[in-house]
């Protein structure tokens, strides 16, 4: 029973992007240049050049690179796998994908607009960098917000839509959590019971932690319940429009986990090792995926 749903978005230092004369990105493009201007124009004035444009967690752990690359790969008109008659096959050597992962390689490589040490990092490391004022756009979840307003401040930075790619599309990474009924239960219908309650309206305003602070449930998935509303705070609403309007959810595979893992290592591969060929590198990653879809039994 599901009861929780989220979005990803973008998390922007709004007083540097205005300290540097620019509007709100329209175009993945367009924020790869705001992201090269929060790293090379000391945006905080300290006469440094220590911030970092976009923060990005690359490690390989739970597929972390992969996890926060699809929003980008997705709205670049690439995936890690497309349908094929009744299943799946590798996508990411497709020409599109290809040009998405050469401009995450660029990022990390050429104009270096990523935080030191990004290819290793997880959303923990990542969460500090943001909120310490050493990176400027953080593509993260709504469930960040109470965190960040308390350490970085609420009117510090701006939370935006992830724009189009060179796809034309606004895609961006959607995921939920549900209440499962176990097998071999000796209290069926007090399961039952609790999981109609925490997809109910009730269930879902004490989720949302507005009386007990603990947000378990970022995105109501009862279509009853106005959470934006419910908050009082319009920022909330972004995340929800971007779940109804671009929200994507990862592939129907029988493991998911393992091709988000072997992506996320592949990914890793051109990232930390600038001179890899992107194209080469991918068509390599496609082999594996593609042994792995045949090994699950979902090789179309």
């Amino acid at each position: 029973m599901p009861f929780n749903s989220q979005a990803f978005a973008l998390l922007i230092r709004k007083d540097w992007r205005e300290k540097a004369g620019a509007d709100v990105p329209s175009s993945w493009d367009e924020l790869i240049q705001l992201a090269a201007a929060f790293t090379n124009e000391d945006p905080d004035g300290n006469g440094k050049k220590d911030t970092a444009g976009m923060v990005v967690p690359g490690s390989t752990t739970r597929g972390y690179l992969t996890w926060w690359f699809s929003t980008m790969l997705w709205s670049e008109g690439g995936d890690f796998v497309k349908k094929q008659g009744d299943g799946y096959t590798a996508a990411v050597d497709d020409p599109a994908s290809v040009k998405a992962v050469e401009k995450l390689q660029a990022m990390f490589c050429d104009s270096k607009v990523v935080q030191p040490g990004a290819s290793t990092a997880d959303s923990a490391t990542t969460h500090t960098v943001f909120e310490s004022g050493k990176g400027g756009i953080y593509l993260t979840g709504p469930y960040m917000l109470p965190r960040f307003d308390g350490s970085l401040g609420k009117d510090m930075y701006e939370v935006v839509a992830a724009p189009p790619g060179a796809g034309g599309e606004a895609a961006a990474l959607a995921e939920g959590e549900n209440v499962y009924l176990m097998a071999g239960s000796g209290n069926e219908k007090g399961q039952q019971a609790f999981a109609e309650f925490a997809a109910s309206p009730a269930g879902q305003k004490i989720g949302l932690g507005l009386e007990n602070g603990g947000i378990i449930v970022r995105l109501p998935v009862n279509t009853t319940v106005d959470g934006a509303a419910e908050r009082k705070d319009p920022r909330w609403d972004v995340f929800q429009k971007v779940y109804d309007e671009h929200g994507r959810n990862a592939p129907a595979l029988p493991n998911w986990a393992t091709v988000r893992q072997i992506s996320s290592e592949g990914l890793n591969g051109v990232v930390s090792e600038c001179s890899r060929d992107v194209a080469g590198a991918m068509g390599e990653l496609a082999d594996e995926i593609d042994a792995e879809l045949e090994k699950q039994g979902a090789k179309g």
